[in-house]
């Protein structure tokens, strides 16, 4: 098994983030430019490296009090099913557990990977949002 390389970091290659967004298919990939510049306005980023290669990333929005809000969770097709979004969501919910509220947005067939980490669907409400793509 590959062993893994988990760090906390917001300055990462434009190159790296857009090849990962891309690897999922995310629209977002097509700007790697405004991903650096969200990654470093992010309150953390906790990133997953198979030796050089960016493989997974997570990041926070939070007022470091009350709540965190999870924005982004992806890992590369290829590296999927190997621990590698266990680690980030760890890794996570351990710097924010004296957080009141930890809270994102979930794809449907990526539930199930959420509830297994203890996060619960919130009853009576529904994400709500302006997209602008």
């Amino acid at each position: 098994m590959t062993a893994f390389t988990l760090k906390q970091e917001k300055e990462l290659p434009e190159e790296q983030l857009m090849n990962l967004f891309l690897s999922v298919g995310w629209e977002s990939g097509k700007h790697p430019d405004r991903l650096v510049k969200a990654m470093r306005g992010s309150h953390s980023v906790m990133t997953v490296w198979d030796d050089h290669r960016l493989v997974g990333l997570m990041n926070a929005l939070s007022d470091g009090e009350m709540t965190v809000y999870y924005h982004y969770l992806l890992v590369d097709p290829a590296y999927q099913m190997k621990g590698v979004g266990s680690m980030l969501v760890d890794a996570m919910k351990k710097k924010y557990q004296t957080c009141l509220r930890q809270v994102l947005i979930a794809y449907d067939d990526a539930i199930p990977f959420y509830l297994k980490h203890g996060f619960l669907a919130g009853e009576g409400r529904a994400p709500l949002q302006i997209a602008a793509f």
